[in-house]
């Protein structure tokens, strides 16, 4: 769910799946009852908000990417799906509980995203998330750095991610009212498909924004830079293994 990413649908389902799949985990957390009311906050292409319906649960697919939301509905076209703005979300549905996975760190400016899952909360409904906490991914976008500023741009300057502790979070949540009952943050080491290519699958997938205004061949070379600065670290016999670290949180209103 990003206002500065492009999205490519088909080769996020086809090579990230692993954002779903680990998803999942998510759910045990969220613990759905039958006939509950559940907005997924930034649903991508709906697989995981398809697994909340088969838990009994009433949910619409929320995401900002249109592209996503046009493949989540031609996948589950009985489910519902919209395309809005997190920060700027309101309806007039309330909700049992809100749920976002791989989604909260693409929306960058945290506080209005926080209300707005606060005002389509019903009294005493719950917030459950995952999404890339501090120093996510730190080694790819230091190599990325590294290569752009050889090309005189800035990384900092084209970073599209919000990486939070879990105690700047949770005084977000906390300043809108929330109840934070359980925060944590962790290395989850994520393995990449298709052997050498994986990174490169990642870079094009969540790596545009650092690219932008390059051609077509000079992305291609900075890639592979990034590519050969990280393999000592992060590639072994088996492909490439992203060092990934989460935020998990549980909240109530």
């Amino acid at each position: 769910m990003s206002q500065a990413n492009q999205w490519n649908a088909e080769l996020y389902d086809e090579k990230m799946n692993f954002v779903s799949y680990y998803g999942r985990g998510l759910i045990e957390w969220l613990q759905p009852v039958s006939g509950e009311r559940i907005l997924d906050l930034g649903c991508g292409t709906g697989d995981l908000t398809a697994q909340l319906e088969k838990a009994g649960a009433t949910v619409t697919g929320m995401d900002y990417s249109s592209e996503m939301i046009e493949s989540a509905r031609i996948k589950y076209p009985h489910l519902p799906f919209l395309v809005a703005d997190a920060h700027s979300y309101r309806t007039d549905e309330i909700y049992d509980a809100v749920f976002s996975n791989a989604a909260l760190h693409w929306m960058t400016r945290p506080a209005e995203v926080v209300r707005s899952v606060w005002l389509a909360l019903a009294p005493g409904g719950r917030f459950v998330a995952e999404f890339g906490g501090k120093d996510n991914c730190q080694q790819v976008v230091d190599a990325i750095g590294t290569v752009l500023a050889k090309n005189g741009l800035s990384a900092q300057e084209r970073f599209p991610w919000y990486f939070p502790s879990i105690g700047e979070y949770s005084s977000l949540l906390e300043a809108q009212g929330f109840r934070v009952t359980l925060a944590s943050h962790f290395d989850r080491p994520t393995r990449m498909p298709d052997g050498d290519l994986g990174l490169r699958h990642w870079l094009n997938s969540f790596g545009d924004s650092f690219f932008a205004g390059m051609s077509a061949e000079e992305k291609d070379e900075a890639c592979a830079q990034v590519t050969e600065l990280l393999r000592p670290a992060l590639f072994d016999e088996d492909g490439w293994i992203v060092d990934y670290k989460r935020i998990r949180v549980i909240a109530y209103k």
